[in-house]
């Protein structure tokens, strides 16, 4: 299996990073994307340093949405930069938070353009979040990124079957993480189970929203398992198919060639 997105910078690792991350690999778990978004510019090596630090590792870089008023042309340059790590994949996690607004949301859309027009110029794939902005995020992708043929991860998709149509037909992947083991989560469940398999793949998030059995506790990439168990039950398939199909995906979408 692949953690597509995790954020193992965090200080709720500090205390047992190695073993978080043995843990993971004594569950199956062959390679992780640390998120490197961290707490923000002008730092924008968080996903980086675990990369350079772990095998079973690559990273992304970028500009979160809540960091959005952080970000300065110095960032714009250093991200570049970083855009040549030999273990950078992907820009990310970027886009649009309309939840917390903790910074201006016409901010937060100038900063998703700017890092969708670097990718785009570097060919690199990006990597999607967005919290009850639906409308406006779709809206830039289809007008600054679909042109352009690229790859992408819708990450933690909780939405419905509409979205994850519109998001399918934007050429994105669609990670699933712990919410779809919710009981509740009906419409992501009818989701689920439309998806095609080459455009799923598994994710964590952690340390936020671990899968059930392990709710409300810390959420880490070993964890990924009950995500993909409970997707194997909704689409009534073997595990060992969601996980084989999924790492595939991750791997032509991320590291291809």
């Amino acid at each position: 299996m692949i953690d597509s997105h995790c954020h193992l910078d965090s200080p709720e690792f500090d205390a047992d990073r190695e073993a978080t991350i043995q843990r993971a690999r004594d569950a199956g778990v062959e390679l992780t994307m640390a998120i490197g978004t961290g707490k923000g510019p002008p730092d924008l090596e968080a996903g980086v340093r675990l990369a350079e630090a772990y095998p079973g590792f690559v990273a992304t870089v970028g500009v979160h949405p809540h960091d959005a008023s952080k970000a300065t042309e110095d960032t714009w340059g250093r991200l570049r930069e970083l855009l040549g790590h030999p273990k950078v994949v992907a820009i990310g996690e970027i886009g649009l938070d309309y939840h917390y607004d903790f910074s201006p949301r016409e901010v937060q859309r100038t900063v998703f353009v700017e890092q969708i027009a670097i990718a785009v110029a570097r060919r690199k794939p990006i990597v999607i979040h967005t919290r009850e902005a639906w409308a406006d995020t779709l809206t830039i992708l289809r007008e600054h990124w679909a042109p352009h043929g690229l790859a992408g991860i819708m990450h933690c998709f909780t939405g419905d079957t509409r979205q994850a149509e519109e998001s399918l037909a934007l050429g994105f992947h669609l990670a699933f993480g712990g919410v779809v083991t919710f009981p509740r989560a009906t419409e992501l469940h009818e989701a689920a189970r439309r998806v095609p398999l080459d455009r799923m793949l598994l994710e964590t998030d952690a340390p936020y929203l671990a899968p059930v059995p392990m709710r409300g506790k810390r959420n880490e990439p070993a964890f990924v398992v009950h995500t993909a168990r409970r997707l194997a039950e909704l689409r009534g398939v073997a595990v060992e198919e969601i996980a084989r199909a999924t790492a595939e995906n991750f791997h032509r979408v991320m590291l291809p060639g």
